[in-house]
């Protein structure tokens, strides 16, 4: 049983190092007032609602860590209650990594990134894969997209922490710059009209 959320990742060699590299004190603060969150909350709710894409950490037995970038459309990283995330599996390389990794070792990693907004969230937890709950399944569908659900894979969330801001590269998503090229191209477009039409009437009457 963890003393506190945080020890999920600050494990007594990490709290060693925190100690000699000077930062142990203030994570005890941390860990002695709020702490991390070990449940879903709407703040957190919100965040994964504009997200189109995370990165899934898993393990096998031996501890051989594997990282998989998942995309879909925003939210579909779906919130069933206040403990529990899932996400619809689809049809992919065939090379079943995070599958076997989940089957031997269920602890998983979620890290989100909100590249527009500077903002990034780690989660922590155990994740199982469920193929025959066709409820579950049609709860994850995204309709605009054409790809059948194979499985879900499901997470118990352990606790989650707000990462500093530092560092992020802005990135842009093309779903959200689109509209914004679209008008300038639209204005330009105009303009260009206006030009062209005042040119032709400075030309005739010369």
């Amino acid at each position: 049983m963890r003393q506190f959320p945080s020890d999920v990742a600050f494990t007594p060699a990490v709290k060693g190092i925190q100690q000699a590299k000077g930062s142990r004190a203030s994570y005890a603060r941390v860990e002695q007032g709020r702490g991390w969150q070990t449940r879903v909350t709407p703040d957190l709710a919100g965040f994964l609602s504009g997200l189109d894409m995370f990165y899934l950490g898993t393990a096998n037995a031996e501890g051989q860590p594997y990282i998989q970038y998942r995309g879909g459309s925003p939210g579909f990283l779906k919130v069933l209650d206040e403990k529990t995330l899932a996400f619809a599996d689809f049809g992919g390389n065939r090379q079943y990594i995070t599958l076997g990794n989940l089957s031997e070792n269920p602890q998983a990693f979620i890290f989100l990134m909100d590249y527009a907004n500077s903002q990034r969230v780690k989660i922590w937890g155990t994740a199982k894969v469920i193929e025959d709950d066709a409820d579950l399944l049609d709860q994850l569908r995204d309709p605009d997209y054409p790809g059948k659900v194979e499985r879900a894979i499901v997470l118990t969330v352990e606790a989650w922490d707000i990462n500093c801001p530092q560092h992020i590269h802005k990135r842009i998503p093309l779903r959200q710059i689109t509209p914004l090229i679209e008008e300038l191209q639209g204005r330009i477009a105009d303009l260009e009209a206006q030009l062209a039409e005042a040119l032709a009437k400075s030309g005739s009457e010369s």
